[in-house]
């Protein structure tokens, strides 16, 4: 029963938030984005679900806090480069153009690729050693949970119209 709930709640999601992507309208574009309370229950709701669909054993629950951390960080870093994005757009795009030099602003980009790419790799290295233990129908739903996400990514870039990578 509770892995046909972690399916169910999977494709709850992937059905929904591509659902929510599309009826988007006119009222609400230019809202303001999700506040810090509204990402962390929304990262909370999606540690949740991985969890589930895992079904881990009580032996590969010892690998879970790394990983849990690992996804935890990796938001909180991302919501803090939209802030920053977003306090940068705030003047107009163009603005950092003006006032900057064209070095300063690849200097920044390079440290929010860098930082990315830092929490990735924590990311890849925490699941590592659980990966190395789950079983072949494990496996198979963490491909599943993976795909879902990152469609989910793929159409919110698509529907906002925005570059693959935030920070651009």
């Amino acid at each position: 029963m509770t892995r046909n709930a972690a399916v169910a709640a999977v494709a709850l999601l992937v059905t929904t938030s591509s659902l929510a992507l599309a009826a988007e309208t006119s009222s609400t574009v230019g809202v303001a984005p999700p506040n810090a309370a509204d990402l962390k229950s929304l990262t909370d709701m999606r540690v949740g679900i991985v969890k589930a669909a895992l079904q881990l054993t009580p032996d590969q629950e010892k690998y879970w806090p790394a990983i849990e951390d690992a996804i935890r960080t990796r938001a909180k870093n991302r919501q803090a480069r939209l802030e920053q994005v977003a306090e940068l757009h705030q003047n107009g795009p163009m603005d950092g153009l003006h006032d900057g030099n064209p070095v300063e602003l690849m200097q920044r980009r390079a440290d929010r690729l860098i930082q990315r790419g830092t929490d990735l790799k924590k990311l890849s290295d925490a699941w590592e050693p659980l990966y190395k233990t789950l079983s072949d129908d494990q496996k198979r739903r963490m491909a599943f949970v993976s795909f879902a996400v990152m469609r989910g990514v793929r159409n919110a870039i698509e529907q906002n119209g925005g570059p693959e990578d935030e920070d651009e």
